[in-house]
């Protein structure tokens, strides 16, 4: 209910805050919920030392608006600008300034460790309520992944998150690498890193050690093999974390063998390698001369997959509490990432940007992984109504349905919220992930692209030949 009555009470502050009755009216009577609280806002916004001004484009204004903008397929700012003078219109107060510089500035005034802090904290507390008992004995399963994203070819852009090095100058979109933590059990967002996508501790390993302040005491962290350095089980084992990741191809582990806990199930004793150029000399001492680890060999027997076997390593070590056929569902589940991955970038339309400055991109990024935890919530509400699991409902059939209910939402009466957030729940648990068992795909499209050519000189140049 708290995620279905968000909209409702953004729509109430905005309407409030435009008219200028008080500028606090909304902190003790009407929040997000408990999922995204005013007073949350107010209480980032004191702590970043931001003051507030008494303008049409607020904080809270301007986080609505720029929610609404990542929601929409449009995403431009005109469209996000027109929905909130169209808001306003109908709610019988003075429409604002169709123009969509005032909006625009707002957004650059908006810091960036709200956005970032909004989002991590509905991820986090979502992937708090929902776990899954039925692997690793309902441990918290955390999902490490990587990917990039465009933006647009700005000066600043380029200097911050430069092209990569196969694209030729005047060419190319600047790139940035992210980095992403995933629950297995809800999907959410836990955390994210964003860094170049070349240079010096600039991989998906370096960003990943920037996110290791997220995890906790208990939890287990699955990846894959380039993820499964001494390093990595070492440092996450001292913390009291646990790892699962495919070990990496080129690693001969046979001589380190120690002993045999099973069929293709072996303790290997790994010695410390020499001290990387990134580690300081103290956190090197402090880790031990040789690391205990477990290894697992997985043989695929689906037909049609591409690869027929695997080897895992973990620090989960208990043959008994964690058997190898736990450990080898655990690690296929590790494919959730993708798939969450691939919501966020092509059904949010994350995957190229729109902002032409690495500040505004960054809050873009933190925007889209707002919204995309908001929608998991509301994925997690249905399944707990119809009593099945997060996984099982559809992320793009959830967006749909949100975006057809919006607007009643931010229409109805407070009285009428309850009914219509079970009818919201009914329709958004219809809409079920197909069960397909080991489905497999070609790695091919059918549908062919554009025959266009390709532009092979930057494009002022290309301007200047079709003049000539």
């Amino acid at each position: 209910m708290e995620a279905f009555a968000m909209w409702k009470s953004i729509a109430g502050w905005v309407s409030r805050r435009v008219r200028a009755e008080r500028s606090r009216l909304v902190s003790g009577r009407t929040d997000w919920g408990k999922l995204v609280s005013a007073a949350k806002v107010d209480a980032l916004l004191t702590e970043l030392g931001v003051r507030v001004r008494d303008c049409r484009y607020s904080p809270l204004v301007t986080l609505w608006t720029f929610l609404s903008q990542v929601l929409s397929p449009d995403h431009s700012c005109r469209e996000a600008v027109a929905k909130l003078r169209a808001f306003l219109s109908r709610d019988g107060q003075a429409p604002c300034d169709p123009d969509t510089s005032p909006y625009c500035k707002a957004r650059q005034r908006l810091p960036e460790k709200l956005c970032a802090g909004l989002a991590l904290d509905v991820g986090g507390a979502l992937h708090e309520r929902v776990r899954d008992a039925r692997l690793l004995g309902g441990r918290p399963i955390k999902i490490v992944d990587g990917s990039t994203v465009s933006m647009p070819d700005t000066p600043a852009n380029q200097r911050a998150y430069p092209q990569a090095k196969t694209q030729k100058h005047g060419l190319g979109f600047p790139i940035a690498r992210i980095v992403g933590v995933l629950s297995l059990a809800s999907g959410a967002a836990v955390d994210l890193a964003i860094g170049r996508y070349k240079g010096k501790q600039t991989g998906e390993t370096a960003l990943f050690r920037q996110l290791w302040s997220r995890f906790c005491r208990g939890d287990v962290v699955v990846g894959d093999r380039y993820f499964a350095s001494f390093w990595d089980l070492a440092l996450l084992a001292a913390r009291g974390i646990d790892s699962v990741y495919r070990q990496h191809h080129l690693r001969l582990t046979q001589e380190q063998r120690i002993r045999r806990l099973g069929p293709d199930d072996f303790l290997l004793c790994l010695p410390k390698p020499q001290r990387p150029a990134w580690m300081n000399r103290r956190t090197y001492a402090s880790l031990p001369a040789e690391l205990v680890v477990r290894e697992v060999e997985v043989q695929v027997r689906q037909r049609g997959f591409r690869v027929q076997q695997l080897t895992l390593v973990t620090t989960l070590l208990d043959p008994a509490q964690y058997s190898a056929d736990e450990l080898a569902t655990v690690y296929r589940a590790r494919w959730h990432a993708e798939l969450d991955l691939r919501s966020i970038k092509i059904t949010m339309q994350m995957d190229v940007l729109r902002c032409k400055t690495p500040a505004m991109v960054r809050k873009e990024i933190w925007m889209h992984l707002l919204a995309y935890n908001l929608i998991r919530t509301v994925m997690a509400d249905a399944a707990q109504w119809q009593d099945c699991q997060p996984r099982e409902i559809s992320f793009k059939g959830t967006l749909q349905t949100l975006s057809a209910y919006r607007p009643l939402v931010e229409t109805a009466a407070p009285d009428a919220l309850p009914a219509l957030y079970e009818e919201l729940l009914a329709a958004v648990a219809c809409h079920r992930v197909g069960h397909r068992p080991d489905r497999y795909e070609p790695r091919a499209i059918k549908r062919r692209p554009k025959p266009h050519d390709l532009l092979t000189v930057p494009r002022k140049e290309a301007k200047r030949h079709l003049v000539a």
